[in-house]
């Protein structure tokens, strides 16, 4: 006998009336429970076996809470466990205040019967403090299923957390970031190290913490980086972007244009000194000639900076390397030429904007020949309009332009 004997002694004469409980559903919150219970593996398979001598899967009062099994039968149940083992396990279920003993005068097990052969008396081990503790034993339980998954979830955040510090870091090195990262690495190992083995919410909640510092700390570096270098890159197209002051525009509102060459030139097909209508003049084109001002073709990237390869300094990094490049640079080039918004949207809207950036780009090439390139799109924005004007020979013009300036300074 023991306090904590006695203890369990008085809790089992405590039983609600009425209280029932599935012995299988019960035995699987003990198990969940074993660690704040204190009881072994080895001690659970004793308690199954006694739970396989209890008749009915519903354990009550009413229909009695002592099992009597012998050892040989306790034994072949408990997986032919020996029988000083089944004593030692038997002694931490009655520690853990799961069962009691109920001894009788000669110290054996066995049950007084009617002669209706119900059970009158019984002696051998009772399970009402296993009953008796239900609610606290299930209470046990949902709080270590609970801890657990709290870990779990501890544990995959401290995972994903780990993995992203080391791929930044990867990835600020190989990028040539500066800051210093052998620093930061060395935080990152000295984190890693202290991971234990046997991991714990408690011993793993810090260093979670100090990871994510540690991440938010390089993904601030990493993005005053970016935001510097985005920075950097507008500043130097900006100064690459500077108009001319030399340049004489004329206002696009005048009625007519007037234009100058240098000199005549069979190769052009676009005649400079043309004369434009008057803006009041200006006709909407019809649905067909809107059809057909759409399917303009565009020509290959290629031939457009062969032929206009000033525009190439204007591209994204002082470069062209596709349409949408090209297309940006004739947004600056249409700034830097005093050409307004609403007739670069009309050449794009009649031409393409493919082509609208193609023909500000021969724009800019003949730039000493235009008096007023806004005044000179517009013009050409019309003749699209009728089905008057094409791209082609304008561009094939300056290629060929370009041609015989090369065999020149050959």
């Amino acid at each position: 006998m023991s306090l904590g004997m006695l203890a369990s002694q008085q809790l089992a004469e405590k039983i609600e009336p009425g209280t029932s409980r599935n012995k299988w559903k019960l035995f699987r919150a003990v198990c969940e429970a074993r660690p704040p219970l204190g009881v072994t593996d080895r001690a659970l398979t004793v308690l199954d076996a006694l739970l396989t001598f209890y008749p009915d899967d519903e354990i009550s009062e009413a229909r009695g809470l002592v099992v009597f099994p012998s050892n040989a039968q306790l034994s072949l149940r408990a997986r032919g466990m020996t029988a000083a083992t089944l004593r030692r396990h038997l002694a931490v279920l009655i520690e853990a205040g799961l069962i009691l003993r109920k001894d009788s005068p000669n110290g054996k097990r066995y049950a007084r019967r009617s002669r209706a052969g119900e059970i009158n008396e019984a002696f051998g081990f009772s399970l009402a403090p296993l009953l008796a503790r239900a609610v606290e034993i299930e209470s046990l339980a949902a709080q270590v299923i609970a801890e657990r998954e709290l870990l779990r979830i501890t544990r995959d955040r401290l995972t994903v957390c780990r993995r992203d510090v080391a791929k930044l870091i990867t990835a600020a090195s190989q990028d040539g970031v500066p800051g210093d990262w052998g620093a930061i690495l060395d935080i990152f190992r000295t984190l890693v190290a202290r991971i234990p083995r046997v991991a714990t919410v408690k011993n793993l909640s810090p260093i979670l913490e100090d990871m994510a510092t540690l991440r938010s700390k390089i993904i601030n570096l990493l993005e005053m980086w970016i935001k510097t270098e985005k920075i950097d890159a507008s500043e130097s197209q900006i100064e690459r972007h500077k108009q001319n002051s030399k340049l004489k525009y004329n206002n696009e509102s005048e009625p007519r244009l007037e234009m100058k060459r240098a000199a005549p030139s069979s190769d052009d097909p676009e005649p400079l000194s043309e004369p434009v209508e008057s803006r009041q003049n200006r006709q909407i084109p019809t649905h067909t000639e809107a059809s057909a001002v759409k399917s303009m073709q565009s020509f290959p990237l290629g031939l457009v900076l062969q032929s206009c390869p000033q525009i190439a300094d204007y591209g994204p990094g002082g470069r062209i390397d596709n349409w949408r490049d090209l297309m940006a640079a004739a947004v600056v080039v249409r700034t830097m030429l005093g050409i307004t918004s609403s007739a670069y949207e009309e050449a794009c809207t009649a031409m393409g904007r493919e082509n609208a950036a193609t023909v500000l780009a021969c724009i800019l090439e003949r730039g000493e020949q235009i008096s007023s390139a806004g005044g000179y799109l517009r013009d050409l924005t019309r003749r699209t309009e009728k089905g008057e004007f094409a791209v082609g020979p304008m561009l094939m013009a300056l290629a060929r332009a370009g041609v015989r300036r090369g065999k020149l300074a050959a």
